[in-house]
């Protein structure tokens, strides 16, 4: 018997040859959304030091205005101010996954009272550094100004995180609800081909069984990514159980390059985004034509991304008034895909669809990460 890595190695292969919950507590809820951002990352200390410097700018304009600008204190001022913003942010990284878990209002307390405690700190080591003696009153006067502004920053961190974790929450939604779809038609036809089959062909039935409680299982879980293979698996299920239907009249084409075949296994893709291209050749491409025809799949590895090419038969349907051809195809799964593929993958991923002459070719395309590319 051929095995599961045959099938997917092996350059062109008939279809019907087999590739081979509970509700979280309030705290672990809590774990993904984030209280504040990751201050960690290049962009956001760019944006600390930008800050500290206009800050340093502006408090010294107002001391001394631009007339008397003291180049030494703006350099003084700013040292200090910098090492605050750097040091708050650093701890405040460290402590993400810990405040991530806490209720709002104390996570922001801790921060708040983080921020005060570093200002403190690095405006008494500045002072002994200098004056070798500590000023009261000028330690109270930027503690004054670090709970003013960093009371205004903290909340405008803590509202833009809250603006992220919501839309976070929605396009995951967005992904799930997607995703989460089985045409009804191809239900009634798997269901009306396992009661024929049952009494003439058991195993037969119970292996489509077997491929539509995939199908399912795959429908219903959670939206993200899963290995290409697993992907790959998931569409043989499908081709398997509409082979049954159509016997003969369909016929599927596997081609995948050297290094796609090799690490199918660590490549990632969004689940059923490959599924519903077969699906739509299947029912707007072989489905139409009496003698059936044949399903093209190319996998590669092309300009840094992984490309998935789907081509099948195409058939004019009818026209409209101005005499423009039409399938009984839509863009309904096309749009799907194309909005997944944005979640996950930004702009450089898309999916096109166009007519070459008889057939109809479908193209996804969406980087890879480094590590994979050789």
């Amino acid at each position: 018997m051929e095995s599961r890595r045959d099938f997917v190695i092996k350059q062109s292969t008939n279809v019907s040859t087999p590739l081979r919950p509970a509700a979280l507590k309030p705290q672990q809820r809590r774990v993904d959304e984030e209280f504040l951002p990751d201050m960690c990352t290049l962009q956001a200390v760019f944006f600390l030091v930008l800050l500290a410097e206009l800050l340093s700018l502006v408090l010294i304009l107002a001391d001394s205005g631009l007339a008397q600008f003291d180049w030494e204190s703006l350099g003084l001022r700013s040292i200090l101010i910098q090492w605050i913003g750097l040091i708050s942010a650093g701890l405040l990284c460290q402590l993400r996954p810990w405040l991530a878990r806490q209720r709002a209002w104390k996570a922001g307390v801790v921060s708040y009272l983080l921020v005060l405690s570093v200002t403190a700190l690095c405006t008494a080591l500045g002072l002994h550094i200098i004056n070798n003696q500590i000023d009261i009153l000028l330690l109270l006067n930027n503690l004054l100004l670090a709970a003013i502004i960093g009371g205004i920053i903290l909340r405008y961190l803590y509202l833009q995180q809250q603006l992220h974790n919501q839309q976070q929450a929605e396009l995951k939604a967005r992904i799930q609800a997607l995703q989460s779809r089985i045409q009804p038609h191809f239900l009634f036809n798997s269901m009306n081909s396992i009661a024929s089959l049952i009494a003439v062909d058991p195993d037969t039935a119970e292996r489509m069984v077997e491929d539509l409680s995939g199908l399912f299982r795959a429908s219903l879980a959670e939206p993200g990514l899963v290995t290409l293979s697993d992907e790959l698996e998931l569409c043989r299920q499908y081709a398997s159980i509409e082979q049954k239907r159509l016997g003969e009249r369909l016929q599927m084409v596997w081609q995948l390059d050297e290094q796609v075949a090799e690490q199918q296994g660590f490549y990632r893709i969004p689940s059923l985004l490959l599924q519903p291209l077969i699906e739509n050749a299947i029912v707007h491409g072989i489905q139409t034509i009496a003698e059936g025809g044949e399903i093209d799949v190319d996998i590669r590895v092309v300009n840094a991304g992984l490309q998935l090419r789907v081509e099948n038969p195409y058939v004019v349907v009818d026209q409209d008034a101005a005499g423009t051809p039409h399938t009984r195809g839509n863009r309904l799964a096309l749009d799907n895909i194309a909005h997944r593929l944005q979640a996950h993958f930004g702009r450089d991923a898309y999916i096109s669809a166009v007519r070459v002459e008889d057939r109809f070719v479908t193209e996804v395309y969406y980087p890879l990460p480094e590590d994979l590319l050789v």
